[in-house]
């Protein structure tokens, strides 16, 4: 796979019915390894480990109603009293970060109310905090670490 802009981590590899699977450390199981898959398993290492998030505090791939359509957020961050942290949308290293894609992080935040929002491709990381007031994002330089 693809050298992404993340540090190195060590991962879990298997094969099945000749497609390569990727364990994942949240849903404890292996997952098909597609592209996007790859930045997912980066991008939870490094909210895990660079960032001092707890496993026990991230969500992956679930879905969520928004109007009248079902959708599936990549990852979610929950504060200890069940608030969402951080939102995070991942696509494959292939696909260019657009207003288009902060677009569509937006309107899951509509319903899940999260203070940060990360948008990556596994070679650009974009971070937002939410201004829900003014209606708009700031962007940061980095993702805030867990608060103890």
């Amino acid at each position: 796979m693809l050298k992404l802009n993340f540090p190195e981590y060590q991962f879990r590899f298997k094969s099945n019915e000749n497609k390569p699977l990727i364990f994942d450390v949240i849903r404890k199981k292996f997952v098909v390894l597609t592209p996007e898959e790859w930045v997912r398993q980066h991008t939870l290492q490094f909210l895990l480990s660079e960032k001092k998030y707890p496993a026990s505090l991230i969500n992956v791939e679930k879905q969520l109603q928004l109007h009248n359509t079902i959708k599936r957020y990549d990852i979610v961050v929950y504060n200890n009293d069940g608030s969402i942290h951080l939102i995070v949308e991942c696509k494959r290293p292939k696909v260019s970060i657009t207003q288009h894609t902060f677009d569509q992080i937006a309107r899951y935040n509509l319903t899940l109310d999260a203070t940060y929002l990360m948008v990556t491709n596994g070679i650009e990381h974009y971070y937002c905090q939410m201004d829900m007031e003014a209606e708009r994002y700031i962007f940061l330089k980095e993702l805030p670490a867990k608060e103890r």
